[in-house]
């Protein structure tokens, strides 16, 4: 097996990419990096925090950083372009609810 073949966990997450209540799962840096290549909103691809979450779910998925960096990056960045995230947002909405 090569490294390349393996699948570096995260914590699941929900994220709103798809417009309002329309989530996709990421259970993997695999499923960060291709959320960020694939679907992420094209006016957002130009915010810093897009690129460092780029980068790092990278290096994660050849284990120079770990899982946990990478998921914190692209919350970061997910919340930068205005996407909710679950369940890291689950606190905001209740109070906002």
């Amino acid at each position: 097996m090569n490294l390349s073949d393996l699948k570096v966990p995260v914590r699941p997450l929900h994220v709103e990419i798809d417009g309002v209540g329309r989530y996709r799962q990421a259970f993997s840096v695999d499923d960060l990096a291709a959320l960020l290549l694939r679907g992420w909103p094209q006016s957002a691809k130009t915010d810093p925090a897009f690129h460092r979450a780029l980068a790092t779910s990278l290096d994660a998925m050849e284990l120079y950083v770990d899982a946990e960096t990478a998921r914190e990056a692209f919350v970061d960045a997910a919340r930068t372009a205005g996407m909710t995230v679950l369940p890291d947002d689950m606190a905001e909405m209740r109070s906002t609810g």
